[in-house]
């Protein structure tokens, strides 16, 4: 039985070209029609294209998938090493990474190379795991350190518009309804209620507090 080649492409969004990735594939001799191709977002990784040729039934044993980079994939250190070993044991595939020459079942077919390929994977595969676990904590410093510095992060609270005052009154003074009240101020209820308690507070608030001086 012919042993086949396929290839895998994936964008992260719609508007990223494939060309570069399409084009590779090609040079190495797989058919147009070989060529599996994903385009989604970067939250979504159900990736269809990839599943029906990898885990429904299309690469069978001897084939051999070709792909541009590793983290073709999966999106992390687990997901990659899952889906090799999937490939390489499971389905008793070759994988050739091209942006990794290292990283090529089909260069050394004996259990020395296969150790090679399993070792250089988890190495790099961790290394960019790791970098990517590096860069979140250092986000999260830089936000921390900010927070400190008294930087808000977010949109803006919304502030009352300037006839909430009015309306304010004649809504505690049941003059008018919940509803035409935040028709009036263009708010909705949650906000009304924020704003509505918040000025209550501040008519609350001692003479003193406000910044007022009392009798001597």
């Amino acid at each position: 039985m012919k042993n086949n080649i396929y290839g895998y492409v994936r964008v992260s969004t719609r508007d990223q070209n494939e060309q570069r990735q399409t084009v590779e594939l090609r040079e190495q001799g797989i058919s147009p029609h070989a060529i599996y191709m994903d385009k989604q977002s970067g939250k979504d990784f159900q990736r269809p294209a990839y599943q029906r040729l990898v885990h429904g039934g299309v690469l069978k044993k001897g084939d051999l998938l070709v792909v541009k980079s590793i983290d073709r994939l999966g999106r992390n250190y687990k997901e990659i090493l899952e889906e090799w070993r999937f490939i390489t044991r499971k389905l008793e595939c070759d994988v050739k990474i091209l942006d990794m020459p290292l990283l090529d079942t089909t260069r050394d077919r004996d259990l020395t190379g296969t150790l090679i390929s399993d070792i250089v994977l988890q190495l790099l595969s961790y290394v960019a795991e790791n970098e990517r676990a590096m860069i979140r904590q250092r986000q999260a410093e830089g936000i921390a350190i900010a927070k400190q510095r008294g930087v808000r992060f977010g949109r803006p609270r919304k502030q009352p518009p300037p006839n909430f005052p009015d309306i304010w009154r004649m809504w505690t003074e049941k003059r008018i309804s919940t509803e035409k009240a935040c028709q009036e101020v263009g708010l909705s209820k949650h906000t009304f209620y924020r704003m509505a308690q918040e000025l209550q507070n501040s008519q609350e608030t001692p003479p003193c507090v406000k910044g007022q001086r009392g009798t001597e």
